[in-house]
């Protein structure tokens, strides 16, 4: 008993300063982007590209003003896209469109960097992102033809003072950090404390035939499920740890940050949408067939390379 407490202590212990270090990482990131973004949206800048690329919206079934969500969730997160979805009218197909489109690109500058830290390219991962993006609004056109495009705007947005936006921001951003902080520290402790009483093991043969599927090797099962339950954000810190300590290739990890590009985040973002309408099995299959379809494209360019990848 003594023995395993020492065990459980030392692994405790032993979180506490690579958790830190990739918390301060991850917020030295954040935080200066969404201040960023916060005064783009006050300054009026984001509201002017979205009224320039509203035509292209139409063209897949969308009222223009779709484009002011889309480029809401490229820039920000699915919440601030949310938060504009709310303030018009949309229908239930709109608004499958547009949840699976942020869904798949959303967040784009953090998450693109933490996924060139495991060793992808951040110009690969937003090209992915970005097209596929735009392809399940075409294929959604294609499969699901809008009924209309009209859309009402709910009301206008309250013109809110500079110093009222920034202490919003700041409010938010406390609570992003605290939340940060606890959930890489979690995360790192729950994966040493499964790796030693050799849960991760079982986990990676229990989901080896799904992974196949996806054509992803099966080390990188617990990644995948952090990646499936937290997102790319904040389960960042478990997959760099993995890949510093070697205990997944920069090959493997780049499989996975293909799929996870594409389909992350499948607990709270999916109910989320769902609340206001967006379809779940649509949200769900689309994004996963396509995270299959890219992984295995990327591993057919490598078997043409001779660069193999085990699964």
């Amino acid at each position: 008993m003594d023995s395993l407490l020492s065990r459980i202590a030392a692994i405790v212990k032993g979180c506490f300063r690579p958790s830190l270090k990739s918390a301060v990482w991850i917020l030295r990131l954040m935080i200066p982007i969404s201040l960023g973004v916060v005064l783009l949206q006050y300054l009026g800048v984001i509201a002017v590209i979205s009224h320039y690329t509203a035509p292209l919206f139409e063209l897949v079934g969308l009222p223009g003003e779709a484009a002011l969500v889309y480029i809401t969730a490229a820039l920000v997160n699915i919440y601030s896209a949310i938060a504009v979805i709310s303030t018009f009218t949309f229908d239930a197909h709109a608004i499958t469109m547009l949840a699976i489109s942020s869904l798949i690109a959303h967040n784009l500058i953090v998450e693109t960097a933490v996924q060139r830290r495991t060793g992808s390219s951040a110009l690969a991962m937003v090209a992915t992102r970005l097209g596929l993006s735009i392809l399940s609004l075409i294929v959604m056109n294609l499969l699901v033809p809008a009924a209309t495009l009209s859309v009402e705007a709910r009301g206008a947005m309250p013109n809110q003072d500079l110093g009222d936006v920034l202490y919003g921001w700041l409010q938010s951003s406390i609570f992003l950090s605290l939340k940060v902080v606890v959930l890489v520290f979690v995360l790192n402790l729950l994966q040493q404390v499964l790796k030693e009483l050799g849960v991760i093991e079982v986990l990676s043969k229990l989901l080896r035939p799904l992974l196949a599927l996806f054509g992803l090797p099966s080390r990188t099962s617990f990644l995948w499920i952090v990646a499936n339950t937290l997102g790319l954000a904040y389960g960042s810190a478990v997959m760099i740890s993995e890949v510093e300590a070697g205990n997944i290739s920069k090959e493997e990890a780049n499989l996975l940050n293909y799929h996870v590009a594409v389909s992350h985040s499948n607990l709270e973002d999916l109910l989320l949408f769902a609340a206001i309408g967006a379809s779940v099995f649509w949200m769900l299959s689309l994004r996963l067939a396509f995270a299959a379809l890219v992984v295995w494209i990327v591993r057919f360019s490598l078997y043409r390379n001779h660069k193999f990848v085990t699964a």
